[in-house]
């Protein structure tokens, strides 16, 4: 039985820390010979933690113009993918449609729409963690904050200020792409801890 109970924040800052990705595990495919290195590097993968970043957008009225980075995380290392004037490699656009590849995240209907709209792409296989997780109170969504600290009773720090960076805007600083590449591959520990407590709600 999976635990329900949502975990005060300041609880889970008390909380030991939860190891990311080091550095050296994050890499950044910011020409077209590492995007197609990368991409082989993943195409064995059955399952694949899955986000995106945007440039913030700050003024009523604003569109957005993400996605400007997608991330793929295999169980030892993520890569990150630069989306520069709406272009992306189209072996990722194939990756990602893939219908037998499991892509794992959460919250990702916007991430989802935005690739649509931006790219054309139209994800395969998605499994959006948000829908494995309960709480007492009905109207709390779990991300992956209260998700790690539920399973691991461990605290996995995102920085508000990080997350609301440029991301259109090369290069990325060592801290985003930490930032980013640990938002995927937190997702896909998740996925594994929740399959091995038989947590996930198959065929839903």
């Amino acid at each position: 039985m999976l635990p329900t109970r949502q975990i005060p924040r300041e609880e889970i800052k008390v909380l030991p820390l939860f190891a990311g990705l080091t550095p050296e595990q994050v890499r950044l495919a910011a020409t077209p010979e590492l995007a197609a290195a990368a991409l082989r590097d993943l195409a064995g993968c059955a399952e694949l933690g899955f986000d995106t970043e945007s440039r913030p957008t700050f003024h009523k009225g604003e569109k957005p113009t993400g996605p400007h980075l997608v991330q793929l995380a295999c169980d030892d290392r993520a890569w990150l993918f630069p989306v520069q004037d709406g272009q992306c490699a189209p072996e990722l656009k194939t990756l990602l449609e893939d219908p037998q590849r499991l892509l794992v995240g959460f919250e990702l209907s916007s991430d989802q729409t935005l690739l649509q709209q931006r790219l054309g792409i139209r994800c395969g296989r998605v499994l959006d963690l948000v829908d494995h997780f309960s709480s007492d109170d009905a109207r709390i969504t779990v991300g992956a904050v209260q998700a790690v600290a539920r399973l691991f009773g461990q605290y996995f720090r995102k920085s508000k200020k990080l997350s609301t960076t440029n991301w259109s805007k090369l290069p990325l600083t060592p801290a985003q792409q930490a930032y980013a590449g640990n938002d995927a591959w937190v997702a896909l520990r998740v996925y594994r801890e929740l399959d091995a407590r038989g947590g996930l709600r198959r065929g839903g």
